[in-house]
């Protein structure tokens, strides 16, 4: 891995459920448990790891699953909030379930809650690695673009691994990235969707706000704050109609205020953790040997494993 400004190897903690859903969507049903369950998506997520630990050799590991849809708490402020996805089916819990497991199984540092979704836990483990290793660069596996908030330090940075070295969009993220992408730095990533929303999400923005306005908008104020306090010099700005944008902030005010709480990532969930479990454990042979027989993998898995336990 290359670019940043730090050169030690970096802490990776892993999004898992968005590398997890990518599998179960694009790998064949040429596997089933002993359950009669498919196991397409664990076969890959599997994979995916052995390759990461084979070829990044992570001393620092974590991953964060998803299990709070419907039960997370911007879902008490917000009940739409998410409210367009699907829950997943007995299919694709049970590969939910396997992952967490082969998860563990291969000595890798595994968290989720009911409460808060994997970007917080994610945030607020990137948080405690800031304090106890802070010479250590922290990389986000992860697809999610909106976990750009959380680059605060020139070292760290996201990364869709799972697609490493196929496409030009699978490189490191950093801070200068994420402001070429969205005209905004990170640290002004939660005012931007809080104006153009989010529908992955299900996050409202201002009707009329995109994403050039926006990024306008806050490259003159800053921020949300000092952009209400500045209403009155829009119109001087030059910004595309910017004659009725005050109109508009003041009308859907209250709205802004409530997609910056559902899109700020919250890094201070007590995870209840010592910093010495972010190390990558051992892993027993003969116990993931069994987990792949029961996933219906046969031995096709074992030669991947002993790669990464080599590249401890």
């Amino acid at each position: 891995m290359t670019g940043g400004a730090g050169s030690a190897a970096p802490a990776c903690l892993l999004d898992a459920s968005i590398f997890i859903f990518r599998y179960y969507f694009s790998m064949p049903d040429h596997w089933s448990s002993v359950e009669g369950h498919g196991t397409g998506a664990v076969y890959g997520y599997t994979r995916f790891l052995l390759r990461l630990l084979t070829e990044q050799r992570p001393r620092l590991i974590a991953a964060c699953f998803d299990e709070s849809l419907e039960s997370c708490f911007r879902n008490e402020i917000y009940p739409a909030y998410k409210s367009s996805r699907v829950l997943p089916d007995e299919a694709l819990a049970f590969q939910l379930a396997a992952c967490q497991q082969v998860t563990r199984l291969l000595g890798i540092a595994s968290f989720a809650s009911d409460r808060y979704e994997a970007d917080d836990l994610l945030g607020s483990l990137m948080q405690l690695l800031h304090r106890v290793e802070p010479a250590t660069p922290v990389a986000l596996l992860t697809r999610d673009k909106d976990l750009g908030q959380l680059l605060l330090r020139p070292q760290d940075c996201l990364w869709d691994y799972g697609t490493a070295g196929r496409n030009s969009d699978s490189q490191p993220l950093y801070r200068e990235h994420i402001h070429q992408r969205f005209g905004v730095w990170p640290e002004q990533l939660v005012d931007y969707l809080a104006l153009v929303g989010d529908s992955i999400d299900d996050i409202p923005g201002v009707p009329g706000i995109g994403a050039k306005t926006a990024g306008a908008l806050l490259q003159f104020a800053g921020d949300i704050e000092t952009l209400y306090q500045r209403l009155d010099e829009l119109p001087a700005q030059g910004i595309r109609g910017a004659k009725s944008l005050a109109t508009k902030l003041l009308n859907w005010r209250e709205q802004v205020a409530l997609a910056q709480r559902l899109a700020k990532i919250v890094t201070d969930v007590e995870l209840q953790v010592d910093p010495a479990e972010l190390r990558r454990g051992g892993a027993e042979r003969e116990q993931f040997a069994d987990f792949c027989q029961r996933m219906g993998f046969g031995g096709s898995l074992l030669a991947g494993f002993d790669r990464a336990a080599e590249a401890v």
